[in-house]
């Protein structure tokens, strides 16, 4: 049991911080948390929740008292309505860390990071450790893609240098992430690219690193009950057989995928 230290909005999303005390303090860049509240979350014949939801971590700072975790989220039914609305000193139950997160970059590639939307969350802790590793020589690129400016309000998070475009031009021009994806690796193909996003764009991920020889990592997302590995709710087909995405990813390398568009994912 986790307590709620600090909710933030920004612009169509809450920025929510717990301090947990008693969890690992070492969770790893992608991989991800089973979140409920400790009270109002599930009874009979109200709207409410029953099950946990996941959310992967946009941020993790350890410090005398434990580990704060911050966690972005978009208020798209009766679970993330119901953490939309902790206040601080509110229990917040998790279960994580959960799955398997990023890995690094290969040797002589430079780290290019996309984002879709709420997909943004586990590249800005990414993106923070790439940037703090030894011998980095230059921050990864960031590349984030919105719907709106509502929306695009995250990127702020990513300080200066992102790359953000929006679907209706509100902030920056109106095109698509992957647009700039293509820009990038048409300029130089000496990349790892890490995305997180919609099923549309990481199959549009996966497409253009194909098809440009570029090796991906997606942090897929699809239907999850347990989070570790029993209820077999979020299986994906990949080219070695079936996944489990709880266990196995969310974090799955692009080749080893006919495609990124599977049954039961989506923002």
């Amino acid at each position: 049991m986790a307590t709620v230290s600090g909710v933030e909005r920004l612009g169509a999303y809450e920025l929510i911080t717990a301090l947990d005390r008693f969890g690992p303090k070492d969770p790893r860049p992608g991989q991800f948390y089973m979140l409920a509240t400790s009270s109002n979350w599930g009874g009979v014949g109200e709207d409410r929740p029953y099950l946990p939801r996941a959310l992967s971590y946009a941020r993790a700072v350890v410090d005398s008292d434990g580990l704060a975790l911050s966690f972005l989220l978009e208020e798209v039914g009766p679970g993330t309505e119901r953490l939309s609305d902790v206040s601080p000193d509110e229990g917040l139950a998790l279960v994580g860390p959960l799955g398997v997160g990023f890995r690094p970059p290969a040797a002589g590639t430079r780290p290019v990071l996309v984002g879709g939307g709420i997909g943004a969350a586990p590249l800005l802790c990414w993106r923070e450790e790439l940037a703090a590793a030894d011998g980095a020589s230059a921050p990864p690129a960031v590349l984030l893609g919105f719907r709106s400016a509502a929306h695009a309000q995250a990127a702020a998070l990513f300080g200066p240098g992102a790359q953000v475009v929006t679907d209706d031009g509100s902030v920056g021009r109106q095109a698509l992430v992957t647009e700039l994806l293509a820009s990038e690796l048409d300029g130089d193909a000496r990349a790892t690219v890490y995305a997180c996003g919609p099923p549309q764009m990481l199959e549009a991920v996966r497409a253009l690193c194909a098809e440009r020889g570029v090796s991906a990592q997606l942090a897929m997302e699809s239907g999850m009950a347990c989070g570790f590995g029993a209820c077999f709710g979020c299986v994906v087909p990949t080219r070695n057989g079936y996944v489990r995405l709880c266990v196995d990813g969310p974090v799955i390398e692009a080749d080893l995928l006919d495609t990124a568009l599977v049954a039961g994912a989506g923002h």
